[in-house]
């Protein structure tokens, strides 16, 4: 778009790395033949951005087999038919959009329904009615979108709507929670829609896309634990039945075909089954590593292993994802869990779910860590603001066992998250370190003017660069120019050439050094003896082979080059005192003529092997 065109020239300005923007339409505009570069299993066929949910995103080196690989346990593990029909609204620079939707349909030439990721955002309900026109047997989303049509799709929306043929809702790129499949499959069964047709998976950038699949048909399988054992000791012991206050985490489902998951704890040993530690994984869809980042590669791997980065417990072989190692808050020896908490204080009346966000801060004065609430709310009235921090405390006391030691009320859009809708509880930890939130965002024109400003001095540099760049080259050419000029009124009137080749020679050394081009020669100990006939061939690597040759050998020798050369009066009268040979492409019989005359290259053995040849 021409908007985003006008913004990445602002950033141009700023870092050297960016040569070029373009547009689609530009790029379509332009002529050229496309030649397909030759591919292998092995060559990186794109960077799969991680979402930068617990840092910065990195690039996640994916190949081609990596890829397929894949593409292919995902489709081994799902029973495809002949009349799937997948229905998309995810954005094409997401994993599960690009790779679990449209490379993945490809592959088994299964028709895709892409709609706009805004046009679900602004109407939830035509996600479902896309998939009630057509037919749609497969489509996946994050939770936060289940939540989305729980909350915006009403029954006048979605009248006469049959999801029937919904065979495969996956749900997956975040945090599952399980009140979420309950309340989706109570809500929509009168619309044909079918509890078992309910998919958590599990996956992650690292791995391509997908990891870990629940069985076809089974549906959502929750996993109740005592909440005191589990958040002391990391065991997950199964609660009592009528236990209100037990831990809920829903199975994500067994690896795919070909992939392995472990449980480790903090030295890297295996853990039993319901026992959380570490999610370590393996197998063909696994990157090599991240993109120009060495630390954040060598952090990833633990030997044949990957760290996912989760935490996790695996229970009658379902792994059971409990939260991101970097987000877990411990308290007292306690780990708190933020999603549950996150999740029970967007359903609090006046607060705005899924824009919350719990995170733990470094007291510096007792060294611990300080629990902090941060939920966006467009209520103003001091009482409502103190009720809500009430509703807040007393949900925290009984998730966490202890209220929050800070509670932040927010205006909307406070709360920042990535592009696939997840939490960015570390970057709001920094907002909120740094003083920053709460306070009024500066008007659109004023961050442009602000950017504009911040690239003055780069451009400056840059400008500055450009302008000694051409200045070189000017004093380049003049030195060029200068020595050639003595060489070409000096070259008719030296008498020998053997003192020819000599000056030229010191010509050549002249300008490398004047142009300060390093210049480094090897090998001139292989040499045969003076007098001894012998043919020097170059790897033609460009124009400057004859200068190179020139400054590089001592002793003379008569050399050809195309015949073309000899068509400038300046050059031709170079060539002749040089004692040069002109060649035509695809011949060699000016190159025999060569040999045979030239008195310095003269060898009847030499000549004959040639012709041999």
């Amino acid at each position: 778009m021409a908007e985003a065109k006008r913004l990445g020239g602002l950033l141009r300005a700023r870092t050297d790395k960016l040569r070029e923007v373009v547009t689609v339409e530009e790029l379509t505009a332009r002529q050229g033949a496309f030649t397909p570069p030759a591919v292998r299993p092995a060559d990186t066929a794109f960077l799969q951005y991680t979402s930068g949910s617990t840092g910065n995103p990195k690039g996640v080196v994916l190949t081609h087999a990596n890829l397929l690989a894949n593409i292919r346990a995902m489709g081994d593990a799902l029973d495809l038919q002949s009349d799937e029909v997948f229905v998309s609204w995810l954005p094409l620079y997401h994993d599960m959009g690009l790779i679990g939707a449209w490379l993945g349909n490809l592959h088994y030439a299964i028709p895709l329904v892409i709609m706009s990721p805004l046009a679900f955002l602004s109407r939830p309900q035509r996600w479902l009615k896309a998939i009630h026109r057509y037919r749609g047997t497969f489509s996946a989303a994050p939770n936060f979108a289940y939540e989305l049509c729980l909350r915006r799709v009403a029954d006048a929306d979605i009248e006469g709507l049959d999801l029937s043929g919904w065979r495969r809702a996956f749900n997956g790129a975040e945090a599952v929670n399980p009140g979420t499949l309950t309340r989706f499959a109570d809500r929509f069964r009168p619309y044909g829609f079918r509890a078992e047709a309910l998919m958590p998976v599990y996956g992650l950038a690292e791995c391509s896309v997908g990891l870990a699949f629940p069985p076809m048909e089974r549906g959502p399988l929750v996993d109740r634990v005592r909440r005191d054992v589990f958040m002391n000791s990391g065991r997950a012991e199964a609660a009592a039945a009528d236990d209100g206050h037990a831990l809920s985490f829903v199975a994500c489902g067994r690896p795919l075909i070909g992939h392995q998951i472990r449980i480790v704890d903090g030295a890297g040993r295996e853990l039993p089954e319901r026992r959380e530690g570490r999610l370590q994984f393996r197998g063909p869809s696994t990157t090599s590593g991240y993109f120009r980042n060495p630390k954040a590669t060598a952090e990833l791997f633990d030997g044949a292993w990957l760290n996912s980065g989760d935490l996790a417990y695996i229970a009658g072989g379902d792994v059971h994802i409990t939260g991101r190692s970097k987000d877990i808050i411990i308290r007292a020896g306690r780990n708190i869990y933020p999603a549950e908490l996150e999740d029970a204080v967007g359903d609090l009346e006046g607060l705005r779910k899924g824009a919350v966000a719990v995170f733990g801060s470094a007291d510096p004065d007792s060294g611990t860590e300080r629990l902090v609430v941060l939920a966006e709310t467009r209520r103003q009235q001091p009482e409502r603001l103190e009720r809500l921090r009430a509703e807040i405390n007393a949900l925290a006391i009984d998730l966490a066992g202890a209220p929050p030691d800070d509670v932040v009320l927010a205006p909307p859009r406070t709360v920042l998250k990535t592009s696939s809708g997840k939490v960015r509880r570390a970057a709001c930890r920094e907002l909120y370190e740094r003083g920053l939130i709460g306070k009024p965002q500066s008007a659109v024109w004023l961050q442009v003017a602000r950017m504009a400003l911040a690239a003055v001095v780069p451009q400056a540099r840059r400008a500055l660069r450009a302008a000694g760049a051409m200045a070189f080259a000017a004093y380049a050419w003049a030195v060029i120019s200068i020595i050639a000029l003595v060489l070409w009124c000096l070259a008719p009137v030296v008498p020998s050439f053997k003192w020819r080749w000599a000056l030229f020679g010191g010509g050549a050394r002249l300008l490398l050094r004047l142009t300060g081009t390093r210049f480094t020669v090897e090998g001139l100990g292989n040499l045969p003896p003076p007098g001894e006939a012998a043919v020097f061939v170059s790897n033609h690597a460009s124009y400057l082979d004859f200068l190179s040759l020139g400054a590089a050998l001592s002793r003379p020798v008569g050399f050809v080059a195309k015949i073309e050369l000899r068509s400038s009066f300046f050059v031709r009268v170079v060539l002749d005192r040089m004692e040069h040979e002109g060649i035509e492409s695809e011949t060699v019989r000016v190159l025999a003529a060569f040999l045979r005359n030239s008195e310095h290259h003269h060898n009847d053995r030499y000549l004959e092997s040639f012709r041999t040849a």
